[in-house]
């Protein structure tokens, strides 16, 4: 009794994980990288592309995300400085509005009829709706080689609601800095 429940908790927390909103796209770190040979950090610029607006919420967004940044590097070890960091990060960030489609099917779409025996039918795609698909790339960047030493990506979809953004944010680098 005690294994099937224990059987049955293991596949309980794999379906949760696996219904995570976001995933780690790739990681990249380079020869020899070991996060330990560093102490300081500092943000580059941030630069973004597609469809993003620019106003204060996304302002705010972006300081959420330098904030769970700055958690997962402090979790490490390294604190964040402004002058001679012994890392700079560098972060990307695309959003792209999306189109979700579906493809027509007979049995929900039937033929159209034109005239004596003459059915026709053809599958189209159809439009359910739009999201947003965000991906943010990071780079650690050695500033005294100028050379980058790791690299991460993470995407995701991009929630409409600002308290789950918040979380999306929180726990997309909590996954992306697991790798580090």
């Amino acid at each position: 009794m005690k294994s099937i429940l224990q059987f049955i908790f293991i596949c309980f927390l794999i379906s949760i994980a696996s219904c995570s909103s976001v995933r780690v796209v790739k990681t990249e770190p380079a020869d020899n990288f070991a996060l330990t040979n560093y102490r300081t950090f500092a943000f580059a610029d941030i630069e973004s592309t597609g469809d993003i607006p620019q106003s204060g919420f996304y302002r705010s967004q972006v300081d959420a995300l330098k904030t769970a940044i700055e958690q997962q590097m402090n979790r490490r070890g390294l604190r964040r400085v402004d002058a001679q960091p012994d890392l700079m990060l560098n972060i990307g960030i695309a959003v792209d509005e999306k189109t979700q489609t579906r493809q027509t099917d007979i049995r929900s779409d039937p033929p159209n009829y034109i005239g004596q025996r003459r059915y026709t039918w053809r599958t189209r795609e159809v439009e359910v709706g739009k999201y947003r698909q965000g991906t943010i790339d990071i780079h650690l960047v050695d500033p005294k080689r100028n050379e980058m030493v790791w690299r991460g990506i993470v995407e995701g979809i991009i929630p409409k609601k600002p308290e789950k953004l918040q979380k999306q944010i929180d726990e997309s680098m909590e996954k992306l800095f697991a790798r580090l």
